[in-house]
């Protein structure tokens, strides 16, 4: 479903998920941090929402995670490809980082470098 929200002199349109949708929730760890990544999917399959947990950590760390998740999702609803998203976020470095649990993406430099390596895995580059 699209809305019109208007922007100065010309309308953006959200792509609102529908009330029920699908998901895919994936466990991960980066060093010694655990996480679990959910992205809520449109009807097609593209990712519209993104949510973010991590175990361990404090307040400032998981309303940091919870604003950009919030960001990140508003901005694919209202267009921006997951190209695009990952061409913006992968290769971001902060702690923490390093190994990770997942052997498609061997090491991260940040959460957020994460969070792009595995939208470009799951729905960018083709499956083997």
């Amino acid at each position: 479903m699209m809305t019109a929200v208007p922007i100065s002199d010309r309308a953006a349109l959200r792509r609102v998920l529908p009330p029920t949708r699908r998901s895919l929730t994936h466990k991960f760890s980066i060093g010694n941090h655990e996480g679990y990544l959910t992205i809520g999917l449109h009807e097609d399959g593209t990712p519209g929402e993104i949510f973010l947990k991590m175990s361990k950590e404090g307040s400032t760390i998981s309303g940091m995670c919870q604003a950009y998740c919030r960001a990140l999702s508003i901005a694919l609803q209202y267009g921006l490809s997951v190209q695009d998203a990952v061409a913006r976020f992968k290769g971001m470095r902060f702690e923490p980082m390093g190994p990770t649990s997942n052997p498609r993406i061997p090491t991260a430099q940040s959460l957020v470098d994460y969070i792009a390596r595995f939208l470009e895995a799951e729905f960018v580059q083709p499956r083997d």
